[in-house]
């Protein structure tokens, strides 16, 4: 007996993703008329019917989005989950959302558990480590799937990666520091060995090559409590050090918290400048210069990239960096400069 065509079928002959024949099918106005014709006619050609009592048990898990982030707990990642479910909730689509606490296991749980309920498609910040199965689990089940702020699998042609431009913003950072009046700059947090780390260390890198500046680089978590211990290597090791580009904002703040206790001015005989630029770092003293990636909007882009893949059909380009800028605040720019 010959094998009926699926919606999986469909989808490959119209070129469009699974989650588009879904809509076509239940006749959402979300879809382009254009597409909608593509999709019908792949369905006549495949000889596909369409079981609306099978689909009516599936409707209430339509229209549902996972979002899988790899520490919630950091601001920098719930602004930009809360950005995308925002973004979903006014297209009429809802968000799944799991915190995996950077634990790739729990990521492969949670992945398994949305595919079983039927989600449209993933955006997924990942976790470190091996997830090869996790990401082919989705390829399998026909779901889109954007990687975000972290690129871990490197097939990038299947699972599109979208990040900041975090190159740009180490450059200009160190630009920043050097134009201030830094004679020795050290790249402070990220653990060794992570693209994300290398990513944002990299123009900072590149400005002290092109200059002949030795690098000073001190890896490790992404903590206040790293910025702590920086600071003392950095007096016990590199006394000669006098500004710091850090990982994240973090790292930056443990790094103010220690200076202010030894005493030492933060804008005049140290400058810091962080990254992410999360809402803490006008709020705090000294306030902290940061890499503004502004993440809200990075998240209703994303929004609007998975939802035009969709329901157009329109898959990402492979790799995109969004435009990343500099807020100088007190921590990189001492009184004195300010008010000129």
């Amino acid at each position: 007996m010959a094998r009926r065509p699926t919606i999986i079928d469909v989808a490959r002959r119209a070129g469009v993703s699974k989650s588009t024949v879904s809509l076509v099918l239940r006749n959402s106005p979300i879809v382009r008329e254009a597409t909608r014709a593509i999709v019908r006619t792949a369905m006549t050609e495949e000889g596909y019917v369409y079981n609306r009592t099978a689909a009516n048990m599936r409707g209430a898990d339509a229209g549902l989005i996972g979002l899988v982030i790899n520490d919630l707990r950091n601001p920098f990642f719930t602004q930009f989950a809360t950005s995308l479910q925002m973004t979903l909730s006014a297209r009429n689509y809802s968000a799944v959302i799991a915190n995996t606490d950077e634990d790739p296991m729990l990521q492969d749980q949670v992945v398994r558990a949305m595919i079983e309920h039927g989600v449209s498609a993933f955006v997924i910040s990942p976790a470190y480590g091996d997830v090869t199965a996790t990401f082919n689990a989705i390829a399998r089940a026909g779901k889109p799937l954007m990687q975000v702020l972290r690129k871990v699998d490197p097939r990038v042609d299947l699972f599109p990666f979208a990040a900041p431009d975090y190159r740009r913003g180490s450059r200009i950072a160190t630009e920043h520091l050097l134009k201030g009046g830094a004679e020795r700059i050290a790249f402070v947090g990220g653990l060794q060995g992570r693209n994300v780390t290398s990513e944002r260390m990299s123009g900072y890198l590149a400005v002290l090559e092109e200059i002949q500046m030795d690098p000073v680089v001190l890896t490790g978590r992404s903590n206040r409590a790293f910025g702590h211990e920086a600071v003392r290597r950095l007096e016990m090791e590199f006394d000669d050090v006098d500004a710091a580009l850090c990982f994240n904002d973090f790292v930056a703040m443990g790094m103010l918290t220690d200076f202010a206790r030894s005493g030492k001015v933060v804008g005049t005989n140290f400058r810091i400048v962080g990254f992410d630029d999360i809402e803490d770092c006008s709020q705090i003293y000294p306030s902290l210069s940061s890499v503004h990636c502004d993440i809200s909007a990075f998240g209703k882009r994303i929004a609007e990239t998975v939802l035009a893949w969709l329901e157009e059909g329109s898959k990402p380009q492979a790799e995109m960096r969004t435009p990343v800028s500099l807020v100088v605040r007190e921590s990189s720019q001492d009184e004195t400069l300010s008010n000129l």
